[in-house]
């Protein structure tokens, strides 16, 4: 009686879950984006008000260093574990939809060791490499001393971080996007007191800033563990099981593994760009930054359309609803490339504006309004690259998305950078690289999707595990 017990009290918790297997599509998505895209916005917010409170009370040098210069390093080490981890989001959500809970909780306990052991390892690399790091990108010499301290103390919160991340793709892979959001609000609420707390009135220069983001980190892995600690059922998180599971860490790796290295290639490619930028005056180093902040707006809301699509997939792929998942992507498609219009209005519209909350200085104001004012117009040719990607990973296919994604995005950009700047030295010529390689890849996601057979090869692969047995 007592193992019957247990078996009905699992299948009452996956039935009052947040399935995505059944109901209206586009309100299943918009009720799952929305959350993720208020979130991605307390998240962007952590380093947007670091960059408002230091340019607004340390100058342009400070401004340049919180921003651009240490944005694009501390990308590109934290993304391939990030990546890493993310497949653990794509097989928690497809062992969800073919309800195998014990997978599942082995998976949790899986994903919560690699975060603790790739947040050690970021840690010491990053502290001790730092100033290493922003030479190979040549950091202007006003900018260095500031970039080093602010950088140094970022990777002291490199395992509250990923602790977060990595709990936050649990509870998204289950369909809970709205706990995420609740904790990052609660974080970045900290992060803006402790920002004034720290820069304003005890003067503690760029470090202060760094140690207010640190100190929020902290808050929203602390929010998320508990909630994981606390659930019943499968993704009840027991603190004393946390291992890795070899089957299951191969299974992630598989998965994760391409992800983390296209999100290396494409910092990789960032880091490359911003090391160009990094030639021209502090004013156009300067309107970058702020551009950067700008553009996360954009950034924000179209990946939370691809970890909406992801889920989606993968929840509906491991329900072998292999119709509803085609036609969740394409209302993901309608839906990303209308909000997309409305957000590029606004940007042109109110630029100048947004870059007020950044600088008083008309050099950087103008610099940056050049960037914005020639990009935003892109960014409906990036979209099919996200939506695609996102669909193509929630199914469990990672390699040849991301095969499209280093050739289109990160090696012809970098080709870009590399022969096409030294010949027409010009702030115009670094930003077209965007533009190039987002259209470029576009089109080859388009043809994989409507030709490369990868949903066969997906099926083939994962039917033995999604039929029940274990990983």
């Amino acid at each position: 009686m007592k193992a019957r017990h247990i078996h009905f009290r699992h299948a009452r918790l996956f039935a009052q879950s947040s399935s995505m297997t059944s109901g209206v599509i586009w309100k299943q998505l918009l009720f799952f984006f929305f959350p993720i895209v208020f979130g991605s916005f307390f998240q962007q917010l952590y380093n947007t008000v670091d960059a408002m409170v230091v340019g607004k009370v340390l100058g342009k040098q400070a401004l340049a260093a919180v921003g651009g210069t240490t944005a694009s390093l501390v990308n590109l080490l934290i993304g391939f574990f990030i990546g890493l981890s993310s497949g653990a989001t794509v097989i928690i959500s497809q062992f969800y939809g073919a309800e195998n809970q014990s997978a599942v909780s082995r998976a949790v306990h899986t994903a919560m060791a690699m975060s603790l052991l790739f947040g050690l390892i970021l840690t010491a690399a990053g502290f001790l490499l730092t100033p290493w790091m922003l030479r190979v990108i040549a950091t202007p010499e006003d900018v260095m001393p500031y970039a080093v301290s602010y950088l140094r103390v970022i990777f002291l919160g490199m395992v509250p971080l990923l602790v977060y991340n990595v709990g936050a793709g649990i509870l998204r892979a289950i369909g809970d996007s709205r706990r995420p959001l609740l904790f990052l609000i609660a974080s970045c609420m900290t992060n803006i007191v402790l920002d004034i707390l720290f820069v304003v009135f005890f003067q503690m220069g760029v470090a202060g800033a760094a140690l207010a983001t640190i100190a929020s980190q902290f808050v929203s892995a602390f929010l998320v563990i508990r909630c994981l600690v606390r659930a019943k059922g499968a993704t009840h998180l027991d603190l004393r099981k946390i291992r890795l599971h070899k089957s299951l860490l191969a299974s992630i790796t598989r998965i994760g593994l391409p992800t983390g290295l296209q999100s290396v290639m494409y910092s990789l490619s960032n880091v490359i760009i911003q090391k160009a930028i990094n030639g021209f005056d502090t004013d156009a180093l300067a309107g970058w930054t702020a551009y950067g902040k700008i553009d996360g707006l954009f950034w924000m809301m179209v990946n939370a359309f691809g970890i909406a699509v992801t889920t989606f997939v993968g929840q509906n792929f491991g329900a072998r609803k292999l119709d509803r998942c085609k036609k969740g992507v394409r209302t993901s498609f309608l839906l990303c490339y209308s909000a997309t219009l409305i957000m590029g209005t606004v940007l042109l519209l109110l630029g100048e504006v947004f870059y007020t909350l950044f600088t008083d200085d008309p050099a950087v104001i103008a610099s940056g309004l050049h960037i914005l004012r020639l990009l935003v117009p892109w960014y409906l040719t990036y979209l099919p690259i996200e939506i695609f990607s996102g669909a193509l990973h929630g199914a469990g296919d990672t390699l040849i998305p991301t095969l499209i994604t280093l050739f289109g995005v990160c090696l012809v950009r970098i080709l870009w950078i590399v022969f096409a700047v030294p010949r027409w030295f010009m702030l115009d010529t670094v930003l077209y690289s965007y533009a190039i390689t987002w259209v470029l890849t576009s089109v080859l996601f388009f043809i994989y999707y409507l030709r490369g057979n990868w949903l066969r090869r997906c099926l083939e692969r994962s039917g033995m595990v999604l039929d029940g047995q274990k990983p």
